[in-house]
């Protein structure tokens, strides 16, 4: 069953999609040991940022093609880009009720398509065919085509999250951080047990309409370090490969 995404309807995966005018999403790359002067940063801010929401852990499940397209696509720099991820909150080993996200990016617009999935799953133990099988069964048949597309399970990541909001709710901004990857590539079953090494960082993320685009970009410019590019998919698989 779709749940509501970010468009009152929620954009297909379709390049050619003109449903909703999408959203920007501007992510930037710090050091962990910058959350202190960020956090310091929002809260002095002029356009009076406070917590949305209390701060939460989300976990994901990358799947991708067995020829790493997605990420492929990301490290070559292709301005028209989709990803697939079930996300679900709080403890990593086990939920109840996820949702799968279908995303596609054009440069720096996004939309998705968010698919409820109801079921419960215990990661240990389990085995990825059993689960796909069991999100799949849960998907409308033209989002089952899409998964079938993505079918290799590539890597967990779960990181802490913290939400803000400017005064006028245009932008938002989140902070990951205390990132972790687990390798799942030709994996029969979950790996939950094994991290890959990974450098500690601070993700910025920018969220905004078009509408408000000249309003966020003189936000961004007040950043107070310098900021690199990031995808946390594509760093998650680059650290389990080693590199």
């Amino acid at each position: 069953m779709v749940v509501n995404a970010a468009q009152p309807e929620p954009a297909r995966l379709d390049p050619q999609s003109s449903r909703g005018d999408g959203r920007h999403e501007v992510k930037a790359l710090l050091a962990e040991y910058d959350l202190h002067a960020i956090r310091h940063w929002l809260a002095m801010h002029p356009a009076g940022f406070q917590p949305l929401y209390q701060p939460r852990t989300v976990n994901n499940v990358y799947f991708d093609t067995w020829e790493f397209g997605a990420c492929q696509d990301n490290l070559s720099g292709i301005s028209i880009r989709t990803k697939v991820r079930l996300r679900w909150y709080g403890e990593l080993e086990r939920f109840e009720r996820a949702r799968l996200e279908m995303k596609l990016k054009r440069n720096q617009l996004g939309w998705k398509d968010i698919y409820d999935v109801p079921i419960a799953v215990e990661l240990c133990g389990g085995r990825w065919r059993d689960i796909r099988r069991r999100i799949r069964a849960e998907l409308p048949p033209s989002a089952q085509q899409r998964f079938d597309l993505s079918a290799m399970p590539t890597i967990i990541n779960s990181y802490q999250r913290s939400y803000h909001a400017s005064h006028d709710r245009k932008v938002r901004v989140t902070l990951d951080t205390h990132q972790r990857v687990w390798d799942q590539r030709f994996k029969p079953w979950p790996n939950v047990q094994h991290p890959a090494p990974l450098v500690p960082t601070l993700i910025v993320e920018f969220k905004f309409d078009p509408a408000d685009r000249k309003a966020a970009e003189s936000i961004m410019a007040t950043l107070p370090m310098r900021a690199g590019k990031s995808s946390k998919y594509v760093a998650g698989v680059l650290a389990s490969i080693g590199r």
